[in-house]
């Protein structure tokens, strides 16, 4: 796998960037291409390590030692076919996924891990650009119908399999444009929505069907749903945000975080956001509750927005600055995570609970915050460490708790577990004959390369559920 010597005569090579000066000015990418003379070296770097724990530290199980040799190779058209052939979109995970593979890398036992999720980047961004991804229609059609319902990554995914299996698939969206949170959610700053657009042309191409502004189980009743269609795959995300119950929670200017945005996500694709009801950062003292993804990328775009100050707080402690004992190789560590946004500036505060909300003629002023502890698995105030801070914006990213369950889940009567998220087995079905349901909705709030590994595994069992047999990986 790659250069025999390659690990040893090579350091990793992480994206460059562009300077914090300049970018947060824009909302353009801010990783830069890599060099393909470089790109080489990091492929080179890949160790014949006899058993690739990357390939199991990726929901996807990718091929990864595969690619990595290709790329040292420099054979760029081998490289993504070996890349697809268990990642319908590796341009979305080499961007925004936080890359196991990297923390199961055999190498980065006692030394930096290869450059995984760089190589996946660019490998994808060449093919593109070297015409290598053209649409797969299928061969012959089984005159089966699917609805795909969500069209995020596991939406996608689930389509864009179901398709090459020779049904004729119809993909659903709620919103206006497809993508799920791969367009509403994330900045264009760590992915530019261009990338979704050019793969919904391709699936276009291969006969995909995609509805937009479709609420399915209010504009499409359930029963007309299940006569229409031979199968039904839920891909619609786990949506319901989690809230804070605190005092003056009604107070404005406390906004969810995908609210936010969502807002400026439409801004920058060049839609009309009203200025009743905008929500925006500038000029303001910003509190971002929340230390993950999410969280981050309200930082990013309130530093965007020009905010007069961005504060972020995590109720749980802070990590340590290097790989915790408790999460020892290969698993995914516990330890500190600096996001590109994060090194924009504004501060981080661990271990803080909001106890309420302090505000003036209805409108937020302040928030009276505590520091916890800890212990048993409950948190306790530390006696004495209250504390207030100016506030005009608060953006709630404290993840999501399930699935919404009006309409099409209620409509559909599916079984819901403990957690709130819809009950499937070891194949996706779900309690209702021909229904399955893949990524966020019955896994529970996750990331992308998980969502399109399930959304993969979900269009095999619905394929095989429909013919008796299935030639999908």
């Amino acid at each position: 796998m790659g250069k025999v010597t390659g690990f040893l005569e090579f350091d990793r090579q992480d994206p460059s960037k562009r300077a914090k000066t300049e970018r947060v000015h824009d909302y353009r990418e801010f990783e830069l291409p890599i060099v393909q003379d470089d790109l080489v070296k990091q492929g080179a770097r890949c160790m014949d390590c006899g058993v690739p724990f990357c390939n199991t530290g990726c929901p996807l199980g990718n091929l990864i030692p595969d690619w990595n040799d290709h790329v040292y190779r420099a054979e760029p058209e081998r490289a993504i076919q070996a890349l697809h052939a268990t990642n319908n979109f590796p341009e979305f995970t080499g961007r925004v996924c936080p890359a196991p593979c990297e923390a199961a890398c055999v190498l980065g036992i006692n030394d930096d891990p290869v450059s995984i999720k760089l190589i996946e980047r660019s490998i994808a961004d060449r093919a593109f650009a070297d015409g290598f991804v053209k649409a797969q229609p299928p061969r012959h059609r089984t005159g089966k119908q699917v609805a795909v319902i969500g069209s995020g990554p596991a939406g996608m995914a689930a389509a864009q399999q179901l398709n090459r299996a020779g049904h004729t698939v119809t993909l659903f969206e709620r919103d206006d444009r497809i993508g799920g949170l791969l367009t509403y959610g994330i900045p264009d700053f760590k992915m530019e929505k261009s990338l979704v657009e050019r793969r919904v042309q391709q699936m276009t191409e291969e006969g995909v069907i995609f509805k937009t502004s479709v609420d399915v189980g209010r504009d499409i009743t359930p029963a007309q749903l299940r006569a229409d269609f031979d199968a039904i795959v839920l891909t619609i995300g786990s949506r319901k945000p989690r809230d804070l119950e605190v005092p003056g929670r009604e107070l404005s200017g406390i906004h969810f975080a995908m609210d936010f945005l969502t807002q400026q996500n439409r801004r920058v694709a060049g839609d009309s956001v009203p200025d009743e009801g905008a929500i925006l950062a500038t000029g303001k003292n910003v509190i971002v509750i929340g230390g993950g993804d999410t969280g981050s990328d309200c930082i990013g775009t309130s530093h965007r927005q020009g905010a007069k100050s961005v504060t972020s707080f995590e109720i749980m402690p802070r990590p340590p600055q290097e790989r915790a004992g408790s999460t020892p190789w290969p698993l995914w560590p516990l330890m500190l995570r600096t996001s590109s946004s994060h090194e924009e500036g504004g501060a981080r505060d661990w271990s803080v609970s909001t106890e309420r909300v302090g505000g003036e003629n209805g409108k937020i002023t302040a928030l009276h915050c505590v520091k916890v502890e800890l212990k048993g698995g409950k948190f306790e105030r530390v006696a004495g460490s209250e504390f207030e801070i100016p506030a005009d914006l608060v953006l709630l990213a404290m993840g999501f708790v399930h699935p919404e369950h009006p309409g099409i889940v209620e409509g559909l009567g599916l079984t819901i577990n403990g957690r709130g998220n819809i009950q499937v087995d070891g194949n996706f079905a779900t309690n209702q004959k021909g229904v399955f349901a893949a990524g966020d909705c019955q896994r529970g709030q996750s990331l992308v390369v998980w969502a399109i590994a399930e959304g993969r595994k979900a269009a095999r069992a619905a394929d095989l559920y429909l013919m008796g047999r299935s030639e999908l990986p």
